[in-house]
Formats: structure tokens, C-alpha cells, sequence
């Protein structure tokens, strides 16, 4: 990423840095990868490192669902009550060593004094719907529909949704850094002129005065799979101030500047962000192939050693049929998938699409948890028939219902 700047910093890193009083503020390296990774320097009015008590909260664990059966499946989240708040309310859907993924519908703000850190991962929060506000140790930043939260490993945050506002968001975690792709940086990590989103459109928090709050605050840090409590008495966001290449921030898909041709372009032209065996790719709504015999819906691919995860976000998504706003579709490594039977020429001679979703491919399989088996269509794998009415297969997987997930 590039270079930032916020609040008051001394001229020279490492030096002193004081406040009017006279007292010395708390310098910390807030890096990846030891020292040689990407870092910021953030200056404290009181050491990070004062906790006085240190507590054991819960672990999260992540149960698998095996029904023994490799197929595609439609996981359709949209009936999920709201409850809890951004952390205790969501609802894992896939996982495997490289991302953990699902959604999450706060009912309520995190509490005022309960701050959250993941010093495991990276995090992304898509906004399905919803305002808010995200606030870190960095600063603040407002969020809403379309945005992408992505924040570094080891950030302190809290998320509170505005009063009455209805929360929809996607979320998921990964062990590696969640970057703009390779291909659209030069060596100097600027974004190129072909990139589909410039710096421009990233959003970093702004500069606000140092919180110097006391009383009873409480990080929940989330590591090894469990989380724990650390209790300070003053407010974690005193930053004065802090400038380097780490920190987080929000893109919005609306900003991602769709690319296309005379013909269908293949999906790595949505790519918007990548990781550690793994990308997320943004569908947009975009103009349609441009030669005269063009055929704009997708063409049948396998996925010979990725798994497709796609979340629909809004508009008729052009090559599927009965899939709703709020599900997912996993299409697995190994089996073939593509448009749905109509759809190819139902989309000949169309200009443009309204399509929006994100879509999450893996290069290791994917396995889901028991809650997203509590959400599958049996009768998915059987929708490019050309008669919607599934054969017997998925009227006896149906049947078989809890039991094909056992414990």
C-alpha cells in the first residue's frame, strides 16, 4: 500500500516525542513479517502494554458438516435472524487453512468499553447493508452498503451499526495479507493505470484527538482459536499520531471499474484483492461483450483444483436461475459448472448487466460448517436440468435431512 500520515509525529522515527506536559509518548512498531514486512509507528499517551488483568473468554471452533457427498450447493442465508453484535454474531459458512468465510447480521453495537482484535489474521467485511461506524486505533471511518473493511492482523477495533439501521455483512479472516493484486503494482506498490481502482478510491481513517478515557476497557484478542480479555484502565485509541504503510481502510465496490471486451472475459478480470491461496473478485454492473456474435453469459469451466464461492449482493445475476439475494454457491474443484439451462441465449443481443456479487476462489478445498449445512439446497446440483423438477437423488437427500450432516 502507500504511504500515510496522521495526527502529530516526531520528525525522526524512534526519537523523542512529548507531549505539552513534558511526558514521553509511547512509540510502537505495528508490523508484519518480524521487521521486514509492511509497518506503522503509532504513538501512544500510554503503553499499549499496560494490562492488569488477563482473563479466558470462550473458544471458536469451527464444527464440520460432512454429508460424504461432492456436489455443488446453494447456501441461502437470507431468513438469518440479526443477533449479537459484529464479533459474537457470525455465523461461519466455509473454511479451510487459507480463509474462513460467512456472514454476519449484528443486532446490536459491540459495547462501548469491548474493543476486538484478531492477532491471527487479516479481516474483510463486505457491507451488504447497513451504515455505521468502524472505529480503530487508527481513527474513524464511516461505512455503508458496498463497502469493502479490510483490516491488517493485530488491529484494535469496534464496530457500531447506526440506530436503526438494518445490518447485512459478509465477512472472513485469513493467516495471510489480504492486498491489492500483484499484477495491477509496480515495484513501488503503486497501482497501475490498468489497475480497476486507483488510491483515490481508498478510504484511511482520519485524525481525531487521542482518547484519554479511564475506566474499565476490555480488547477480546482472538488467537490460536480461542479469545481472551485483556483489561486496561485508559482507552485503547490515545493515538496522537502514527504514519507508515499498515493500517486499515474501506473501498467500495461501486468504485471498482469493471473490464471487458469483444468478448467474455474470464473471472481473474474481477479480481479486487489477494491472499495466500486465495482471491476475491468483484462482479459489477458492467457493459456487455461488444463483438456482433458475442454470447455475454459465461461459458461451462471446471474448477480443476479451485473451489468457487460466489455471495449474491444485488440485481439478476445472468447465467443463474433460482438463486436469491443473500445466498452463496459453492462450486467445488473437480466438477464442472456454468449457466444455467435459457440463460446463454436469453443473454445474446443484451447490452449490460446490473449483476453485483463477491465471489471468494480458494486453491485448497473448502469445507463447510455445520451451520451452512443447515442452509443447503439439496436440490442444486440438479438445476442445470432442463426440467426444474429435481430427479429422485435430491428428493432423497432431502429426505435424509439432518442426517446427512452427522456429528
Amino acid at each position: 500500500m502507500f504511504y500515510v500520515s496522521r495526527g502529530r509525529v516526531p520528525h525522526k522515527r524512534h526519537t523523542q516525542h512529548r507531549a505539552r506536559d513534558g511526558s514521553l509518548y509511547a512509540e510502537e512498531l505495528f508490523g508484519v513479517e518480524g521487521f521486514v514486512g509492511r509497518s506503522s509507528l503509532l504513538y501512544h499517551v500510554v503503553p499499549p502494554t499496560r494490562t492488569h488483568r488477563i482473563e479466558a473468554l470462550d473458544s471458536v471452533a469451527l464444527e464440520e458438516a460432512d454429508d460424504g457427498v461432492h456436489r455443488h450447493r446453494l447456501i441461502d442465508t437470507a431468513s438469518l435472524p440479526a443477533k449479537g453484535d459484529a464479533i459474537t454474531g457470525r455465523v461461519p459458512l466455509f473454511f479451510n487453512a487459507d480463509v474462513t468465510l460467512g456472514v454476519v447480521r449484528p443486532a446490536d453495537p459491540m459495547p462501548e468499553t469491548v474493543f476486538y482484535r484478531n492477532g491471527e489474521a487479516d479481516e474483510m467485511l463486505f457491507i451488504h447493508e447497513g451504515t455505521g461506524l468502524f472505529d480503530s486505533v487508527f481513527g474513524p471511518l464511516r461505512y455503508g452498503p458496498g463497502d469493502y473493511i479490510v483490516i491488517p492482523i493485530g488491529t484494535t477495533w469496534r464496530l457500531a451499526p447506526d440506530a436503526g439501521s438494518e445490518q447485512r455483512h459478509l465477512w472472513l479472516e485469513c493467516p495471510s495479507e489480504l492486498e491489492p493484486p500483484k499484477r495491477y503494482r509496480n515495484e513501488y506498490g503503486q497501482l497501475l493505470e490498468h489497475s480497476p481502482y486507483s488510491q483515490r478510491d481508498i478510504r484511511v481513517p482520519r485524525a481525531v484527538p487521542a482518547r484519554k478515557d479511564v475506566g474499565e476497557f476490555r480488547v477480546h484478542v482472538k488467537v490460536r482459536g480461542r479469545r481472551t480479555a485483556y483489561h486496561y484502565t485508559t482507552h485503547p485509541f490515545d493515538l496522537v499520531g502514527w504514519d507508515g504503510y499498515l493500517w486499515p481502510y474501506i473501498f467500495n465496490i461501486g468504485d471498482f471499474e469493471p473490464i471487458t471486451g469483444r468478448v467474455h472475459q474470464p473471472p481473474p478480470v474481477h479480481q479486487t484483492f489477494q491472499a495466500h491461496n486465495f482471491v476475491v473478485c468483484s462482479f459489477v454492473p458492467r457493459k456487455f461483450d461488444y463483438h456482433p456474435l458475442a454470447i455475454p453469459a459465461p461459458y461451462n469451466h471446471s474448477n480443476i483444483n479451485s473451489d468457487e464461492v460466489i455471495y449474491y449482493v444485488a440485481g439478476n445475476f445472468m447465467s443463474r436461475r433460482g438463486v436469491d439475494i443473500s445466498s452463496f454457491t459453492l462450486h467445488p474443484a473437480g466438477i464442472p459448472h456454468g449457466p444455467h439451462p435459457g440463460t446463454v441465449e436469453a443473454s445474446i443481443g443484451k447490452e449490460a448487466t446490473e449483476e453485483l456479487a463477491v465471489m471468494v476462489d480458494t486453491f485448497r478445498p473448502l469445507r463447510i460448517t455445520k451451520q451452512a449445512a443447515g442452509l443447503d439446497d439439496p436440490r442444486y446440483p440438479f438445476s442445470w436440468l432442463p426440467s426444474a423438477d429435481a430427479p429422485g437423488e435430491a428428493e432423497a437427500l432431502a429426505e435424509r435431512g439432518p442426517e446427512a450432516f452427522p456429528d
